[in-house]
């Protein structure tokens, strides 16, 4: 009984504290004029060398598509991001960071990784680590399906 009850505490400091992370960089987006999710699309194209489709980043980031079409379509009227169509598949579409985006993502996810990197630095590269092979753990057990609802 009393495992349970320190488990029930435990999981519940996980979502306090998943809570708060999110909470944290969505409040540094949006100090920096975006969503968090608008980070997380400039972020996509960061890594994929300022290109990628719209499936891609819903896929990579865990973001609805819909939410990255809205992104896009905004970043593409402030001139951030152009479409261009695949050759192999005209109806699906190459997103491609213009200069004015390079600029941006450039500022903005140079800023954030250095933030990143300084909270790495303080807690250093073995408890990141240690962090990451645990949540690792229990994405991989999360996934594993579903208990019977019988089970205990």
């Amino acid at each position: 009984m009393n495992n349970n009850i320190n488990a029930w505490k435990e999981l519940q400091r996980y979502y306090a504290l998943w809570k708060n992370g999110s909470a944290l960089y969505e409040e540094w987006s949006k100090e920096h004029g975006l969503s968090s999710n608008g980070v997380y699309v400039l972020y996509a194209f960061y890594e994929g060398d300022g290109t990628c489709t719209q499936k891609m980043i819903s896929k990579n980031w865990c973001i609805p598509k819909q939410t990255v079409n809205t992104i896009l379509k905004d970043f593409q009227r402030k001139g951030y991001v152009e479409m261009v169509s695949m050759p192999e598949d005209k109806r699906n579409k190459l997103v491609r960071l213009t200069e004015t985006g390079k600029t941006l993502a450039d500022d903005i996810i140079g800023k954030l990784q250095k933030k990143e990197i300084y909270v790495i630095e303080k807690m250093g590269l073995d408890n990141i680590k240690n962090m990451n092979d645990n949540m690792e753990l229990f994405v991989r057990l999360f996934g594993e399906g579903d208990l019977d609802e019988n089970e205990s």
